[in-house]
């Protein structure tokens, strides 16, 4: 496979196939992510990723997920997704989930057929970060669009047919608006429901902007104490109506997976629980992005 710079994925997609489609993210400028600061955005060549389909049909003919890589293949115009779909469904036609990233500002740019019809072409699970509910932190975090924009887009893409998981950031408002960071954002996922929600922790990585603040006393990261207490206040507000609450990754202190609404309660009690000392805690030196 021909893959320009480094591959990220969201962690379900481990074992899936990473077809490279673009390079970089259209937006790249929110404060807190490093992921493609060094590549300039644009697409792959046609020709490239036919190769690469017939690289993955001779050597992961068992694979049944493809992902669609880099950070924001949605933003392509529908003609060139529509060659991408075909083209996998021609060469790759034991896969049967097609996933990719998404963002609020890719999927205005659809209408709801076309929506409709890159689900009807294979496309199946949109992952979004939303990173946070609340306006003020978003804005700090220069992310493109507000919570309305998110939610109202994610409806739109769950109307067409497309399932969304959803990544938030505990710590992203800082130790001053921990508080508001996690209750807004427990709303705009009760609010939103999407299939699957997933909470990481914030790690701040060196070069980004929101390392500059941090390192210059703008930014403060809350400790584990303030990260537990912001996912309970998170969960607390989240009332979704269903799909699966992850806090698993290798980021987080305490690792939940819980069905909603199900398990809630049993994960408020399991976070009560680490914050009067009784469940122990994920090791920093044990912690990554």
């Amino acid at each position: 496979m021909d893959y320009v710079g480094d591959i990220i994925r969201p962690p379900a997609e481990a074992d899936s196939i990473l077809l490279q489609v673009t390079v970089g993210c259209s937006h790249n400028k929110c404060a807190f992510c490093p992921a493609y600061k060094s590549k300039k955005f644009g697409f792959k060549d046609m020709a490239q990723v036919r190769a690469d389909l017939d690289w993955a049909a001779a050597r992961m003919p068992e694979n049944r997920r493809l992902f669609l890589c880099d950070g924001d293949a949605l933003v392509m115009p529908q003609e060139r997704l529509k060659e991408i779909l075909a083209a996998i469904r021609e060469k790759l036609p034991q896969v049967a989930r097609i996933s990719t990233y998404a963002n609020a500002k890719s999927l205005a740019r659809k209408s709801p057929d076309e929506l409709r019809e890159l689900a009807s072409l294979g496309l199946h699970t949109l992952h979004m970060g939303v990173e946070s509910g609340d306006d003020a932190t978003l804005a700090r975090m220069n992310k493109w669009g507000d919570s309305a924009a998110m939610l109202a887009e994610a409806r739109r893409a769950m109307d067409a047919g497309l399932k969304m998981a959803v990544t938030v950031l505990l710590g992203l408002g800082g130790v001053e608006h921990s508080r508001a960071h996690a209750e807004a954002t427990g709303r705009l996922l009760a609010a939103m429901a999407p299939h699957q929600a997933a909470a990481l922790t914030l790690m701040v990585v060196p070069g980004t902007p929101l390392w500059e603040e941090q390192q210059a006393g703008r930014f403060t990261l809350p400790d584990s104490r303030g990260m537990l207490q912001e996912l309970r206040t998170l969960l607390e507000h989240a009332a979704m109506p269903r799909g699966l609450f992850l806090a698993n990754h290798a980021s987080n202190y305490l690792p939940l997976k819980l069905r909603m609404p199900r398990d809630r309660e049993a994960a408020l009690r399991r976070l009560d629980d680490a914050l009067a000392g009784r469940v122990g805690l994920r090791p920093e030196w044990s912690r990554g992005l």
